[in-house]
């Protein structure tokens, strides 16, 4: 989807970029529920009533209720950063030193013909290093912050857009948020926290995590289609407060220690002959 280099202090390394990610949802198309035709949306103008065409469109900013700042397209155009075929990186900082509330949207960046040595040598350099380097570079017009870093495998880089610090919402800024004071727990109920948590450990495999919502829907469209008649699914309970924390944290462990024992039991069964 875009081509150009990384600028690396004096050493450019042709790329190119590949988004790293394909969302899979469910579009629908809006539909006059009585003639089954598909509705189209008209620009009109909210005290006239009339269309207004294409090009007669400019940008309004609200400063007060309906007072607003006109700006037209070339105003804006104007503004555009330099187009730029460089990824220009600025800083190297530790990986844990970026909460993911940063992070956006991957992309791959795959070397460009000719430039698998300089891609290799900073590949390798940031994986022996352990660093992530921080970069601007202008993508659709816009300038983005990015991050670059090795992907888990190390065979190829990865960057990721990220957000700027001003669009981070501040925790101060959150209602509700409790006390240091509300947070305090036993050193029991913290062990045995731990030991629930310890007893669900496993390895991420990512393939085990599906958007059961987007199978669901896409089984009613299939069903639908097919001319089956749809049952209204119960709705589920609301969650309830915890009354005591530690009569459930049991409760928990028990939940999760019954299967394993079960399965246990079955491993030392004799076979049958």
């Amino acid at each position: 989807m875009w081509s150009g280099a990384i600028s690396f202090g004096l050493v450019n390394v042709p790329i190119k970029l590949y988004s790293a990610v394909s969302k899979k949802t469910v579009r629908f198309h809006q539909i006059n529920g009585e003639t089954g035709n598909r509705i189209a949306q008209k620009r009109t103008d909210a005290v006239t009533g009339e269309e207004v065409q294409y090009e007669n469109l400019v940008k309004g900013y609200e400063m007060a209720k309906d007072q607003y700042v006109i700006i037209n397209p070339d105003e804006l155009d104007a503004l555009d950063p330099e187009k730029s075929r460089t990824i220009d990186i600025e800083d190297f900082v530790d990986l844990a030193e970026i909460d993911p509330v940063y992070y956006d949207h991957p992309y791959y960046l795959v070397p460009d013909k000719g430039a698998a040595k300089a891609y290799g040598l900073l590949l390798n350099a940031m994986q022996e290093s352990g660093r992530v380097a921080i970069a601007r570079v202008v993508l659709r017009s816009k300038e983005q912050l990015v991050a670059i870093r090795p992907a888990q495998g190390g065979t190829v880089l990865m960057m990721d857009t990220m957000v700027f610090a001003d669009e981070v919402i501040p925790r101060d800024a959150l209602d509700g948020l409790p006390e240091a004071e509300e947070l305090k727990v036993s050193e029991r109920e913290v062990q045995m926290a731990q030991q629930l948590i310890e007893s669900l450990v496993t390895e991420f495999e990512p393939s085990r995590y599906k958007d059961e919502y987007r199978e669901k829907v896409l089984e009613l469209i299939e069903a639908k289609a097919a001319g089956a008649e749809i049952v209204q699914q119960p709705e589920a309970p609301a969650p309830t407060a915890v009354p005591d924390l530690m009569a459930a944290l049991e409760a928990s462990l028990a939940a999760v220690d019954k299967p394993k024992k079960k399965a246990s039991s079955k491993e030392k069964e004799p076979a049958k002959s």
